[in-house]
């Protein structure tokens, strides 16, 4: 997400941040471009006049005048306007209630309500050690009922089982009734979404609120949807008392628009954002970091959490001992180590966190994509496990052999092949004293220029 936004405005940023003195003109010109980026990235016109607005009141005032480096503080207020849009800090579910705490999911068809509803329960499940059960009350679509059941099931989580024959508010009384009697924690109530919004949906939707009493009702939508996404869930506001909004599909929005106007248009923080298909792919919303990744600046501590909680640390323990121990890096650990950052959403969304990525040609970015991992991932389970021991062994006749094997051609075996004995001398490098450091520099002569500088660690 933000990839438009973020270039545009990197573009104009980086011409005004070198400035040694800052008028009402030049001030006057770069926000002519926010503003222009802004609109591009589909952002809500009112959130635009309010930040444009709120930024040129800070830039020609004190704040900059007297600083030493007037173009660094000027990114500095862009940067904490963007997060006050977004809503400044990360709003955590409330959950102090007496067991079990009711969460009502409500939205429109298509927006990714019921996965979302199986991402959350694994979320409290896995990072806050809740039970979790989980019921459907979409009586007019049974289809949505199954997939629910089996969502839970792969992640888990009671499934509170219901029908077409019921009535909403019937079965979610008795999945509540069932909780307490069972001592679990939450209970995630998916609701019946709709093509539209319509007069019946509402009053259905109010009648389920009054009986159940969530104590958070989450709104999902759509990011693709742009600055349609704050109205539809303004609309559902009006009719119900939202806590907050889950924003889905944000991987495959380059514009940004609706993270940027949810909070000013409805007043209700976004909490949670879809990242992709998988069960794990929900993150809790934190405007200080999605500002930080807008502005090119990387969001760091969110790819430590997500390291910590994907990473095998067992694994990784083994293969380090081993290469410590002289052992050497195979085929296998590299294999291993493919799979791991796949779980981590592959390497396009790991270096999408790092500072100074958006640098990147889009060719290099090409390169990293989920198609590049799982071409990898197939030439090596193409190989005998003496070749994967081996690799030197792997000559003309072989590389053909696993070419055809793994539907790839030849040039894509030496490809991996130079990768990987790039990657056995890096890790090689930090037997030793100073050895990460070694390694660290290695790896900064293997990527693309602009990776590991200009904003980026220096080694």
């Amino acid at each position: 997400m933000f990839e438009n936004l973020q270039e545009r405005l990197g573009k104009t940023l980086k011409n005004i941040s070198g400035r040694g003195r800052l008028t009402e003109d030049n001030i006057k010109d770069t926000l002519r471009e926010v503003r222009m980026a802004f609109l591009e990235a589909d952002v809500a016109l009112p959130v635009v006049r309010d930040f444009v607005k709120q930024v040129k009141e800070r830039a020609v005032g004190i704040e900059v005048t007297k600083s030493l480096s007037p173009g660094q503080v000027f990114i500095k207020i862009v940067r904490e306007e963007l997060e006050k849009a977004m809503g400044e800090a990360n709003e955590e579910l409330s959950l102090n209630a007496q067991p079990p705490a009711v969460v009502m999911v409500a939205g429109l068809q298509g927006a990714g309500k019921t996965t979302s509803v199986a991402k959350l329960a694994k979320f409290l499940k896995e990072r806050k050690k809740k039970s979790v059960l989980v019921v459907s009350v979409d009586v007019y679509r049974p289809a949505a009922i199954k997939q629910l059941e089996t969502l839970a099931a792969e992640v888990d989580v009671d499934f509170f089982p219901s029908d077409i024959s019921q009535k909403p508010v019937d079965i979610a009384t008795a999945a509540i009734s069932h909780a307490k009697k069972k001592f679990i924690d939450v209970v995630l109530v998916d609701t019946a979404g709709r093509l539209h919004v319509d007069s019946n949906m509402m009053d259905e939707i109010k009648d389920l609120h009054k009986a159940i009493n969530p104590i958070e009702t989450l709104f999902v939508v759509d990011a693709m949807t742009g600055q349609d996404a704050a109205n539809t869930a303004k609309a559902f506001d009006e009719a119900l008392p939202l806590t907050g909004v889950i924003l889905t599909k944000t991987d495959g929005d380059a514009r940004g628009g609706a993270a940027l106007s949810i909070r000013h248009i409805t007043g209700k923080p976004i909490k949670f954002m879809g990242v992709g298909e998988r069960t794990d792919a929900l993150e809790p919303f934190h405007p200080d970091r999605i500002a930080s990744r807008i502005l090119g600046m990387g969001d760091v501590l969110s790819l430590i959490e997500e390291v910590e909680m994907k990473v095998d640390k067992e694994q990784a323990a083994r293969v380090a001992e081993k290469v410590f121990k002289g052992a050497g890096f195979t085929l296998d650990d590299f294999a291993d180590q493919l799979k791991q950052m796949k779980s981590m959403g592959g390497m396009m969304s790991m270096l999408d966190k790092l500072p100074g990525m958006s640098n990147l040609p889009d060719a290099v970015k090409g390169q990293m994509g989920d198609k590049t991992f799982i071409q990898m991932e197939a030439i090596i389970s193409s190989m005998t496990k003496k070749e994967r021991a081996r690799p030197e062994i792997i000559k003309g006749s072989r590389k053909k052999r696993i070419a055809a094997g793994s539907g790839t051609q030849v040039q894509e075996i030496n490809k991996l092949l130079k990768q990987f004995t790039q990657m056995q001398k890096m890790m090689k490098k930090m037997k030793g004293k100073g050895g990460m450091t070694k390694m660290m520099r290695g790896m900064k002569g293997m990527l693309p220029p602009g990776m590991m500088g200009g904003g980026g660690p220096k080694f």
